[in-house]
């Protein structure tokens, strides 16, 4: 019933779903439209909450749990923002999302000429239907109306306009690459209204764009629940304070380790660092790098017993330049809908981030070294993010687990897990790319806080970012834009969620002692899909330690 109402209200993401039905659909993205949708959503749970006191089914309860606490959280969110804040819209990203969720290798050849249709309705020379640009604006004025409101920030902005002509260039190169036909003239509409717009936004609402902009305390709280944090944002940062203290001394042992081996001069782990990301995966050697990483790294989870492999290869690609663009770490791409055996979740290996200057040796290289991808192929790949999306395939994920649990301390969790997992059997330069991986999510928890009260400036914050963590100026200039202006909760969410499901693997060991079998953990973990800590917590705990204990 809640889809219902979600995909009538948001066709690209019924798309994205597999229901060819909503295809030739595009967002109705007026107040009018948001309004309607809120009425009928609340409806049908007021409906599912009658039926939630009668339910006798254990799974069935925690869906519906499940269920109204994603809703209830969105809409106070929701009002707030609209009491709040101007909140910019990139005109550009969403085009290219609708359309992208249509052309695509993994839906179906008869679906993909519908992107056409769609893309006269985001024109508005479909009758009907205005502009999607100008629907746009019109959301925006509404805000910027109102007495008092916080507006985006000019860095965050820039940055959305910088990647425009990227989703620009992928929709032209995507309507070629499937021959499709009648998108030309409102194709070259698209461009002059996506140009217009991106003009009106410099000229209108850059003008009252704050430098760095700060979210209030409620908005950070509402982050953090968001992405599935319950603890007290002190009590958060205070975990990652210690934490990352507690990392820079597990990467010293490493760091010495490395550099012996390669005799270099200094064993300080960030000198160890700078070294080791001199050796880049480019171009042609990026595919089988990783198709060979990905293997040693399942040979290792199959001789040690960690967690059970399914008999078919992951999927590995290349990504576009716009999805480099988009997205220039490598990253997993859940399947469209995870209802279809047929669809497969993506390891998406972007290729290598263009200098932001023109210079070569300007180019980041964070994430395309050779040791780096030891943590990267276990996190997003197997036994990671991967293997979890197979295993809701495998297991049958319910609805409700599969499209209103997915928030990134759920997802990200056993990404994290599985880095730990698989980090006592890498090499010492793996291990410690990997204890580098973990030191960025404690620092992005204690660096939120900061940089929001005032207590650090961007400039510090970028500075210990590019000096004690080792990544690049540009990339520590883009992460301190992400804790100042983005997802806070977010960017928060894996240092937590790492910390929590660790936390879990040890009361579970104490309660079974020899009888815990960490495969069959892993396994059962995995079975129960997305689950918020609490109810993960709660099925390990009643579920499997009695089982287990009742094991011979």
């Amino acid at each position: 019933m809640l889809l219902d109402v979600q995909m009538k209200h948001s066709p690209e993401r019924a798309s994205a779903q597999g229901l060819a039905i909503y295809d030739p659909l595009i967002t109705d993205a007026t107040r009018a439209g948001e309004i309607a949708q809120r009425k009928e959503l609340q409806d049908v749970l007021a409906k599912l909450k009658k039926i939630e006191a009668k339910e006798r089914d254990k799974n069935v309860r925690e869906d519906l749990e499940i269920l109204q606490k994603a809703f209830n959280l969105q809409f106070r969110e929701d009002d707030y923002e609209l009491d709040h804040n101007v909140q910019f819209l990139d005109a550009s990203q969403a085009v290219f999302s609708g359309l992208r969720t249509l052309l695509d290798d993994q839906v179906a050849a008869d679906r993909r000429p519908v992107a056409a249709v769609r893309l006269r309705k985001y024109t508005g020379v479909e009758p009907g239907f205005k502009p999607f640009t100008d629907v746009l604006k019109q959301r925006m004025m509404e805000q910027m109306a109102k007495p008092g409101v916080v507006y985006p920030s000019t860095s965050e902005m820039e940055a959305e306009l910088g990647r425009d002509k990227s989703y620009i260039d992928a929709m032209q190169q995507l309507f070629v690459k499937y021959k499709l036909t009648g998108w030309r003239e409102p194709f070259a509409r698209l461009q002059q209204e996506l140009a217009d717009y991106d003009t009106w936004v410099r000229a209108t609402l850059m003008p009252k764009a704050q430098p760095n902009a700060r979210i209030t305390p409620e908005q950070y709280a509402f982050s953090l629940e968001q992405s599935g944090i319950d603890l007290p944002p002190a009590q958060l940062e205070a975990q990652a304070h210690a934490v990352f203290i507690e990392v820079q001394a597990e990467m010293a042992p490493l760091a010495a380790q490395v550099a012996k081996q390669h005799a270099w001069p200094s064993s300080d782990y960030r000198d160890v660092l700078r070294q080791l990301k001199k050796t880049q995966i480019t171009g042609d050697a990026i595919l089988p790098f990783y198709q060979a990483r990905l293997k040693a790294i399942e040979e290792i989870v199959v001789t040690k017993d960690l967690v059970s492999l399914p008999d078919y290869p992951t999927v590995l690609r290349l990504a576009t330049a716009a999805e480099t663009a988009q997205m220039p770490v490598p990253h997993m791409l859940p399947p469209q809908s995870l209802r279809d055996p047929a669809q497969k979740a993506e390891f998406v290996l972007p290729l290598n981030p263009p200098s932001s200057t023109g210079d070569a040796a300007d180019r980041p290289g964070d994430f395309t070294f050779d040791a780096m991808a030891w943590p990267m192929t276990a996190h997003e790949a197997r036994p990671g993010n991967e293997l979890q999306f197979d295993a809701m395939l495998r297991h049958g994920l319910s609805k409700a687990r599969e499209l209103y649990a997915l928030n990134s301390t759920d997802a990200g969790a056993w990404g994290l897990y599985s880095e730990w997992l698989v980090q006592p059997y890498e090499p010492a330069d793996g291990q410690l790319a990997t204890l580098q991986l973990r030191l960025l999510r404690a620092a992005r928890t204690f660096l939120i806080s900061d940089l929001q009260s005032g207590k650090t400036t961007p400039d510090d914050a970028t500075k210990l970012i590019e000096n004690d963590i080792v990544l690049s100026h540009r990339f520590a200039t883009d992460e301190v834009d992400r804790l100042t202006n983005g997802a806070l909760g977010e960017a928060s969410s894996n240092f937590y969620a790492y910390t929590t499901l660790l936390q879990l693997r040890k009361d579970t060991e104490a309660a079974l002692g020899p009888k815990f079998d960490a495969k069959r953990f892993h396994d059962f973990l995995l079975a129960q899909g997305l689950l918020p800590p609490d109810l993960m917590r709660k099925a390990v705990m009643e579920v499997f330690i009695p089982a287990q204990k009742k094991r011979k």
